[in-house]
């Protein structure tokens, strides 16, 4: 809690070789839950560089081409991780979309470099987030911001947080007045967004 917000933390694209990058100090959404997850998976700091190279990149081999850039990544590649438990905490609410990754609606590239692709993506709609399926979230449980936005997955990521009888998003906010890792009421968060997916650590 408390930790700064900053975007582009790690270094490297098609110009410039990927670096492999641990920065505690300074982190953005999907950095906080990558050092998150390793930390999660890891009981020194060797095991946490390991687990991390594995978390963020593809065969654990560091290249701008192998990281995992998209939080659906972590369902396709951390299978041995998490669970995409989506499905599972939505049922019948869940929607079910194809999506061009990567591929702006002009025909753009997100990340350059990066060769667009379909995939297949459930989320469950914000408007259906009753307390019944709020209930059936878990302390630690990853939360995607499902974006409809052509191109992304996800807008935002941040961690499922319960106590005390409340429910909260811990993440690294850009917001202007916060920048920094932060709790907010989660049922507050999500009424103006899209929707969420949701990755459960193993």
């Amino acid at each position: 809690m408390g930790t700064v917000y900053k975007e582009s933390t790690l270094i490297g694209d098609t110009a410039m070789p990927e670096v492999f990058v641990i920065n505690l100090q300074e982190v953005d959404c999907f950095t906080f839950i990558e050092y998150t997850e390793a930390m999660r998976l890891s009981a020194s700091f060797h095991e946490f560089e390991k687990n991390l190279m594995k978390i963020r990149y593809r065969s654990g081999k560091v290249s701008f081409t192998s990281r995992k850039h998209f939080f659906t990544d972590w369902s396709k590649f951390n299978k041995d991780f998490v669970d995409d438990v989506t499905k599972l905490i939505g049922g019948r609410e869940t929607v079910l979309v194809r999506k061009q990754l990567n591929s702006r609606e002009d025909g753009t590239s997100v990340l350059y470099g990066i060769q667009p692709f379909s995939r297949d993506i459930e989320y469950i709609p914000s408007n259906a987030m009753a307390d019944k399926l709020v209930d059936n979230l878990e302390t630690g449980d990853y939360i995607g911001i499902y974006s409809a936005t052509p191109g992304l997955d996800v807008s935002h990521v941040g961690i499922f947080i319960k106590t005390g009888g409340e429910a909260y998003l811990r993440h690294a906010s850009s917001a202007k007045q916060q920048r920094k890792v932060i709790d907010q009421d989660f049922k507050s968060y999500i009424k103006t967004k899209q929707g969420v997916i949701v990755l459960r650590p193993k």
